[in-house]
């Protein structure tokens, strides 16, 4: 049966890359709009290009909803400023994240900011089994600073070293893009949709 994710439309950035990606991958992609909708999402996807405070605006009402689904197994995906909003808060804005991992979001220590262009992505979690060349697209300032550094299972260097990969429970998070790093944004997708299959 095919696995049908609920992409969270909140209003920001482009979702027709990663729902064509997705649906490449084997996923019946279901646009939602209305944020209540995803309490009963069989798979969510927060995609990732905007800014923290504007980005939880519209989940902000249906914060502890989600988090509860979350906790309860569903699995899910959340890409750049997607996997930020899984923290507790940003140091970019003012509003709480959702709060379903521990620890903020702080400013990219870097010189030459944002961050954008393909850097490897080093780690053992089996989301990046059968994946060789494991160089992923990056466009960011701000990047997760997990409390438990359990949560993060890969890191990127980019003048110096950051986790770029987090996971708790059926949830993952990236900082890059795999939606924009060609085949092997596709193979990284595809493991994510065999995962959140498996979860059913």
């Amino acid at each position: 049966m095919t696995l049908k994710i609920s992409l969270a439309d909140y209003g920001v950035g482009n979702l027709h890359s990663i729902t064509k990606a997705l649906e490449r991958c084997g996923a019946e992609v279901i646009r939602v709009e209305d944020m209540s909708r995803l309490i009963d999402a069989e798979c969510m996807v927060f995609p990732g290009v905007g800014a923290f405070s504007r980005t939880m605006e519209r989940l902000q009402p249906y914060r502890s909803d989600i988090v509860d689904c979350l906790e309860g197994g569903v699995p899910a995906l959340g890409i750049c400023i997607g996997m930020q909003i899984l923290f507790q808060g940003s140091d970019e804005g003012s509003a709480p994240g959702l709060g379903f991992m521990e620890g903020r979001v702080v400013p990219l220590q870097a010189v030459s900011v944002p961050h954008m262009g393909w850097n490897e992505v080093t780690g053992n979690d089996r989301i990046l089994d059968g994946i060789d060349d494991r160089y992923f697209y990056f466009a960011h300032s701000y990047r997760a600073s997990p409390d438990d550094p359990l949560t993060s299972v890969g890191t990127t260097y980019y003048e110096g070293m950051f986790p770029s990969l987090f996971r708790k429970r059926n949830v993952y998070g990236t900082q890059f893009h795999p939606e924009k790093s060609s085949s092997s944004g596709l193979s990284f997708l595809r493991n994510f949709v065999e995962f959140a299959e498996a979860c059913k």
